[in-house]
């Protein structure tokens, strides 16, 4: 059966302060603007169910995910975690791991559809006010943010799931302050607004 067919599509959005929308009303968060957009697309989804906190690492959304004990499948699951290590001086092979069982964990979500998992990268923070106010080398954070991306692609194209990379955009906060929330740090709705387009598009990519 086509999913169109089914009353109700469902959404499953694993990750961090990027995920619920730290700073931002819930309908502007990234997972509410992407099932917003696929309704209006005439993919009928209900609202995301979301496994995400501030400040949580790869291990803690793990632990999340278990305590949860989710039985269902969902017809798309966005992945999008790794911030929290960079910022802990987290180990970056241990990011690997971790996050590579992640992704099985998100594909076991989507019934073994790869297809139906989207994969996003971890955005720029050093480029915010915060960043830039942070004491911290806004290179060393650039480079090690992209280090940690280059991981996370690398085991997420190996798995065949959809790696969509938003860094590039999240760096234009730096000339941009529309795309900084209020808290000098979190992505504005706008942002939102864009990281929800290009998850959207790869979802109808596939179901249409």
């Amino acid at each position: 059966m086509s999913p169109t067919n089914k009353s109700s599509l469902t959404y499953l959005a694993l990750g961090d302060s990027y995920t619920i929308g730290e700073a931002v009303p819930q309908k502007e968060s990234f997972p509410y603007q992407v099932s917003s957009m696929l309704n209006e697309q005439g993919l009928k989804f209900a609202a995301p169910k979301i496994i995400a906190k501030t400040g949580w690492t790869t291990d803690e959304l793990q632990a999340a995910i278990k305590a949860e004990k989710i039985t269902e499948t969902y017809d798309i699951v966005t992945l999008l975690i790794g911030v929290n290590n960079q910022y802990r001086g987290n180990s970056q092979a241990e990011y690997r791991v971790q996050f590579a069982a992640l992704l099985q964990t998100a594909i076991g979500f989507a019934g073994g559809n790869k297809k139906h998992v989207f994969v996003i990268s971890i955005p720029d923070w050093g480029v915010t006010p915060f960043g830039k106010g942070s004491g911290r080398n806004t290179a060393t954070i650039a480079q090690e943010i992209d280090t940690f991306n280059a991981i996370c692609k690398e085991e997420t194209l190996a798995k065949g799931v959809s790696y969509i990379d938003i860094t590039p955009g999240s760096r234009n906060a730096a000339t941009d302050a529309s795309l900084v929330a209020s808290d000098g740090l979190h992505p504005s709705g706008k942002m939102y607004s864009e990281w929800a387009v290009k998850v959207s598009n790869a979802v109808v990519a596939v179901f249409k």
